[in-house]
Formats: structure tokens, sequence, C-alpha cells
């Protein structure tokens, strides 16, 4: 995979500047962390050699000084809310996010419920952490007009209501499994009753998208509101900047659209306040560690196409998700992108139409277009695995690695015993079947030896594929796309 984006000062710098901003307030710093604080597979595929634990990796150099708080909010608890890349509950990944957290040595102190109306799977989800006994356990409550009821917010009966979350150190990083969970409420509600306690603390934001100090139009910046594109997010310069220091930024509506109301919460707390924009209250780094642009442009633009057919075929799976679909065909439009700009969709449809029947294709870092079909063993993506990792490997590609009188079985199983439909071999189950005979092979163990060079490959098939098979290619590190058509 070529590399854009050097990780390694990412770590370095954006430390740096987090340990700043926390001299910049004394006592305390709440950071909120918006956008995936663990697995941010966004980013490292717009910016490649941006890991997706990078941001937890560069809060491990603060740990001595960190810890964590997260947020919840009780109407996604009652609404059994999913996270769409993991496909777990929001109350079940805080479960997992502590204990990611906390394995790698940082302190979880606390979660969060906000938007809390007594609501019984909250109270529940509450009484599950405290038998857990690892966690402080508090909750934030609806407040009346908020956010623009300032003289109510910053009062006893808005911010003084919430239970006051205790924590010990000076770095408070504030996160929480998906977006519109409460985290800015949290933090501001903190500052207010901090400062009822003699304390000073401060409020940074932590956002690594759209980055601040590239153009507003820049294919990162695009690639950012085409992810968005569900919450109707759109990239704006930032006037409050411009005025304030004449230096054109960029940052998104609607953060400059509250940033306002900020600024009273922030006098109703301080008397004052510390931020003259939304770009002074980040504290992201990101774009100043972009090694090289063209490469960061073309995974972003590769990335625009993916959420696009991610989007067509979430509605023929029956999401009513029109504005997301038209929102995303409206900035390729902006970009001058098409479905024909992404190699592996060109190479598998022109397979498609050669052999007549379902395809698949993957370019590999090389450029190398490796192509696969449908045939009554495999499914085109297991067949594109096969081909894919004997060309990697350099193996004949005529030479079948898993004999046909080991694929029967198996076929037999699924259909016979199993009373399933489809009898060809799926992404895992020929992984399985080449693990098993690479103890012997040593082509098979050759095969299973390259797979870590798909990481970073961009795959399409001409068919939607199982969730099985959309899993295996997400676990080896390829974009994957699909068209929208049902087997």
């Amino acid at each position: 995979m070529k590399i854009g984006f050097d990780n390694d000062k990412y770590l370095r710098i954006q430390s740096e500047h987090i340990k700043e901003r926390i001299a910049q307030f004394g006592d305390k710093l709440y950071l909120e962390f918006g956008g995936k604080l663990y697995d941010d597979y966004h980013a490292s595929r717009v910016l490649p050699g941006f890991k997706p634990d990078s941001k937890l990796r560069m809060l491990m150099q603060l740990k001595d000084d960190a810890e964590i708080v997260i947020v919840i909010s009780a109407e996604d608890i009652e609404k059994n809310k999913v996270r769409g890349d993991l496909g777990i509950t929001y109350d079940k990944d805080v479960l997992r996010l502590r204990d990611v957290f906390t394995d790698r040595g940082l302190y979880v102190s606390s979660v969060v419920i906000t938007h809390f109306n007594g609501q019984a799977s909250a109270i529940a989800f509450r009484q599950r952490l405290e038998r857990l006994g690892e966690v402080k356990v508090y909750y934030h409550y609806l407040i009346e007009g908020y956010p623009t009821n300032v003289s109510l917010i910053d009062s006893d009966e808005g911010f003084g209501k919430n239970d006051y979350v205790e924590t010990t150190r000076p770095l408070v990083v504030v996160t929480a499994p998906g977006p519109g969970s409460g985290k800015m409420a949290v933090c501001l509600s903190q500052l207010y009753n901090e400062n009822k306690r003699g304390l000073k603390a401060g409020y940074a934001k932590f956002e690594t998208f759209p980055i601040w100090n590239i153009p507003l139009k820049h294919p990162v910046n695009v690639a950012y509101e085409a992810a968005t594109a569900d919450l109707n997010d759109v990239n704006m310069i930032d006037h409050f900047h411009l005025e304030a220091y004449g230096q054109m930024t960029v940052n998104y509506n609607r953060d400059i659209e509250i940033f306002p109301v900020l600024n009273a919460i922030f006098e109703g707390i301080y008397g004052e306040s510390p931020y003259k924009s939304p770009t002074d209250m980040g504290v992201n780094m990101a774009g100043f560690c972009i090694s090289d642009d063209e490469v960061c442009s073309e995974a972003s633009r590769q990335e625009i196409i993916r959420r696009f057919y991610t989007a067509v075929c979430s509605m023929v799976e029956g999401k009513d998700n029109d504005m997301e679909v038209n929102k995303i065909k409206l900035l390729m439009q902006q970009m001058k992108l098409t479905t024909a700009d992404r190699r592996c969709t060109v190479a598998a449809k022109e397979r498609k139409e050669e052999s007549e029947t379902h395809s698949a294709a993957i370019e590999l870092a090389d450029g190398t277009l490796i192509t696969s079909q449908t045939s009554p063993l495999l499914g085109p993506s297991a067949a594109l695995l096969l081909n894919a990792t004997k060309h990697l490997a350099g193996i004949d590609h005529e030479l079948k690695l898993i004999p046909q009188n080991m694929i029967e079985p198996i076929q037999w199983m699924k259909t016979s015993m199993l009373h399933g439909n489809n009898p060809r071999l799926h992404t895992d189950e020929v992984l399985v079947a080449l693990a098993v005979l690479s103890q012997h092979d040593e082509n098979c163990r050759r095969a299973l030896e390259s797979l870590p060079l798909l990481d970073g490959c961009q795959v399409h098939a001409t068919v939607m594929l199982s969730e099985v098979d959309r899993k295996i290619f997400k676990k080896l590190g390829c974009g994957l796309t699909t068209d929208p058509v049902k087997k």
C-alpha cells in the first residue's frame, strides 16, 4: 500500500499539542473526541499510513495524565441503537470500549448516561455497570431549550442539575460509541460545575475531519462529507476564524452554527470566552502529517466512490436513504468522479460481460488487476481470494490449491445437512480449507502467507456479497464495493 500519511510524526506532534492546550487552562482540560477514538477505519482509508488505532496510541503517550469518560445517550440505549460498522448496540460498545482502553493501560474512570429522563433501560444499564464495579456511573439530564436557552443552561437548574463527574487527572478524554451521544454537553456541564468548585477547567475538541488546514474541496475533506451524508454535514469556511485572524480554515456546519451559543455559554461560565472561532477549539494536527498529497487524494476519491456504492446497496436492501445517495452523487459530480474511476469496478464488469456470470476484481498495491468469476464450486469472492493469493505467491494460475474432492464434501454438508441453498464456498470456508491443507502443502502455505499483502487493496464484485464475505474482506483490510444487485 502506498503511504501518504506520516503516522509517527502524527503521534509525536499531536500529543505535544494536547499538552500545550492543557497548560493553557491550568488545572484541567476536557477534550471531546469526535469520530472514533479506537478503530478509525475511515481515517486509515483516506490517509494511507494512518493506523486505525492511532488516536488511542497517541493517548497512551499521555496515559499518566489522562482518564477517559465514556458517554452514552439514554435514548440510544432505549432504541437499541446499533453501531453500523460493528453491528453491535451502543450499550454493548460501551463495555467493549472500556475493555479496549483498560487493556491498553488507559484509565476509564466513569460512564455518563445523558438525555436521562427516567428510562428503565438506562437504569438497568447503570445497574449492570455498577455490578461490574469498575467504573462510576452518572446521569445527565435533558435541559429544556438546549443549546439556545443559555440563561437556563448556565444555572443550577440547567448544568447544575447534572451529576458532577468526579475526575482526578489533568486530561479528561470524553468519548462515545457514536454521534449524538451528548459529549459536548458533558464537557460544558463539567466546566460549569468545576467553576462552581473554584477549579479552572478548559475545553477543546478533537475532530479528525474535516481537516482544518487543507482546502475546503480537497478530496480528503470531500470524503468526510460523503462519510457523513446521512447526517447531511457540510464543510464550510470558518468565517469566525477568517474574521478574527484573516486565515482561511475549514470546519463543518454544525460547529460553525453552534459557535455563537458556545461563546455565550463560555461567557456565562468564565465571564469571557477563551476562543474566537470553532477552529480555535480544535487540536487536530493531522493536516501537518500528510506526506504525499496525491496518495491521500486518490485514496479519498476511491472512498467517495465506495461510499456511493454502500449507500445505493443500502437502498436496495430497503433503507430509506434517498437523501444520502443524492448527496454523494452531487459530491461525485463536484469532484468529476464516476464509478469508472474505480479500476477494479471496470475490471469486474468486463469479466462479467466475458463470462456472463457474476464476477469480482481486485487492484493490488502495484496496480495489477486480478479477476474471478462464479463457478459451480466457488463464489466470485472466494475465487478472487484464491486467484489473488496465487498471483502474490508466484503460484501457477492453473494449479488448483483446493482439490475438488475436498470442496464437494463441504458443499454436501452445506446443502444436505445444513439445508443451505448456495453450495458454493464462501471466503471464510476457502481460507479454512487453505489453512488445513497448508500443513502438508507448500503452495497453500505460501498462499496463506500472502494474505497480509491484500491490506489496502480495492475490491469490486458485480453482485452484493454475503455478510460473511464482506466481513472477511474488511478483516483483510480491503476496500470493498459491490453493484447494487441481489443474488
